[in-house]
């Protein structure tokens, strides 16, 4: 940026362009400088040129102001790029149950972009298949995979780690975490190493998502010791690993998440950021880490102009959620894809979530076309008020089993019995003996199926789809109605990357033209997306 105190002027090979679209382009350009100069026409702008001093025999335009190149990869922290192997500080961060699927991650990681697969709520088996592809498609190339922290089903949360383990996973996004867990801390730790120069090197990257500051700052500590010392007991880590473990954090990011979609606080970006980089900076003057924890945003960004104010606020990087999950790529069906991709603004709402049930824990979802947050309310309101399924009230009975339900909800237990022999027999032992707890296993029944119901798009369920979401979705929506992303079947997960990444850089220029006192027209000043000339194949065909 460029506000002299000395007149300059403007020399370049073509005019500068004194309409609309021809500003536009020129701040489009962003490999190259952008000059905005006085014509005789009115104000203009030019990519490429350069500024000269008024002062001598040379002819030009008056210089108003200037802005560097700025590809979207200088926005951000460069040592995200170069810790991950990716071209650009951008996550797509993990939606469960696959939603975030391996050719979701796959499609980024071809792009330069790092995906998160969404291991949470999978089978081992199923996660295994998918980091089988990553190994046949994309040797080499980045991807993280996400670990979901399970109180109330530890042993998938173990058996993932070993999954990891085995696999050779090199990075996980940890999400939903109040504790640490010693499972978190053994993927963490088991990949400690001394360097060439004596320091620690952590070959186990973690990304942390975060909405709380006492979380945050766990993350940011290195493990706590009573953990390390029983994990070596175990024999799952080193003596030297342990030893390791006091010069490293937990976490080497921490995206803090705002209003989102799934398990969210909804809190807003701009109050929480600011206090979660000030915690980062004062852990880092107690620990002197060789390289600071990196700080990255989440939640709310569905469109340019908002991942820019995440960079202008010092996010590192920026992750997106619920827009990703309306791209072809994703794990939800072609039916919740139209119904995310109609979605607005205030569309949302919060529910119970089926993992941390008994806790009261809720989750956002989409509202408009399923009736599923309704009920998924109603059902932990009986939960809270009745010991059993047997108390329930006769004709409240029968109303769960004609219009949510479907069945006898005897037959509904007798399933959970089936699935919880082969996935977790744990759970079963824990409900031996205890209405309450069959109750609620019961209805997680219902809150775990109806997320399956929107991923396969099931015709005869649509009214009970649970669809994670947050208002990003509808900002989205509204940025591309106009253009070529506003139909689902051409919204591509690393072409929405690229396009909000550009237009994070593009706006940043108009900030920057702005805080130099020039007025940019309406018209010239918002990104617009139009199709890649590489465009990333459409897997529509094949769904």
């Amino acid at each position: 940026m460029n506000h002299p105190q000395t007149p300059l002027l403007w020399q370049g090979e073509q005019y500068p362009s004194t309409d609309p679209a021809g500003i536009y382009q020129a701040l489009a350009d962003l490999e190259r400088p952008c000059f905005v100069v006085r014509t005789p026409q009115g104000i203009g702008a030019a990519a490429g040129g350069r500024a000269v001093p008024s002062g001598g025999r040379e002819s030009g335009l008056p210089l108003l102001a200037a802005a560097a190149p700025l590809p979207p990869q200088r926005l951000g922290s460069a040592a995200f790029l170069a810790a991950h192997g990716v071209r650009q500080p951008y996550l797509a961060g993990a939606m469960a149950g696959g939603i975030a699927s391996a050719d979701l991650v796959i499609a980024l990681a071809r792009q330069g972009f790092l995906g998160s697969f969404g291991a949470a709520g999978l089978l081992p088996k199923s996660i295994a298949k998918a980091l089988a592809r990553f190994a046949a498609e994309i040797p080499g190339l980045p991807y993280a995979v996400n670990l979901i922290h399970s109180p109330s089903e530890e042993r998938l949360e173990r058996e993932a780690v070993e999954l990891f383990l085995r696999h050779g996973v090199r990075c996980v996004e940890a999400s939903a975490f109040m504790a640490l867990s010693p499972h978190i801390v053994r993927y963490r730790l088991a990949g400690l190493r001394p360097g060439p120069d004596g320091r620690p090197v952590a070959e186990h990257r973690v990304i942390a998502k975060i909405s709380r500051t006492e979380t945050a700052e766990r993350f940011m500590r290195p493990a706590p010791a009573a953990t390390v010392s029983a994990l070596l007991e175990q024999g799952l880590i080193t003596p030297l690993q342990a030893d390791l473990a006091k010069y490293v954090p937990m976490a080497d990011d921490i995206t803090v998440e705002a209003d989102s979609g799934g398990h969210t606080d909804r809190r807003p970006l701009p109050a929480l950021l600011p206090s979660i980089l000030r915690l980062r900076d004062a852990v880092q003057r107690e620990h002197r880490y060789p390289a600071p924890v990196r700080v990255g945003a989440g939640g709310g960004l569905g469109t340019p102009s908002a991942v820019a104010a995440a960079f202008a606020m010092g996010a590192a990087y920026v992750v997106t959620g619920s827009v990703n999950q309306s791209c072809v790529e994703s794990g939800a069906s072609k039916a919740a894809r139209a119904l995310l991709a109609a979605a607005g603004i205030a569309d949302c709402e919060m529910a119970p979530a089926a993992d941390m049930f008994e806790l009261g824990v809720e989750l956002q979802v989409l509202k408009k076309g399923t009736l599923f947050p309704m009920r998924a309310k109603k059902l932990y309101e009986l939960y809270q008020a009745y010991d059993g399924l047997e108390a329930l009230p006769e004709a409240e009975r029968a109303r769960l089993e004609a219009q949510v339900f479907r069945r006898p909800l005897a037959d509904v237990w007798q399933e959970c019995v089936g699935y919880f022999e082969r996935r977790d027999p744990e759970q079963l032992a824990r409900a031996a003996g205890n209405p309450k707890r069959r109750m609620a296993l019961v209805f997680r029944w219902y809150l775990g199926m109806s997320s399956r119901w929107a991923v396969t798009g099931d015709p005869d369920r649509t009214l009970d789809y649970q669809i994670w979401c947050g208002p990003a979705m509808g900002s989205f929506n509204d940025w591309v109605t106009a253009s070529y992303l506003k139909a689902p079947g051409n919204r591509r997960v690393a072409e929405v990357a690229h396009h909000l990444m550009r237009g994070a850089a593009f706006h940043t220029r108009i900030a920057q033209l702005r805080t130099a006192g020039v007025h940019v027209p309406a018209a010239a000043a918002d990104y617009r997306p139009v199709p890649l000339e590489s465009a990333v194949t459409t897997l529509e065909g094949a769904r």
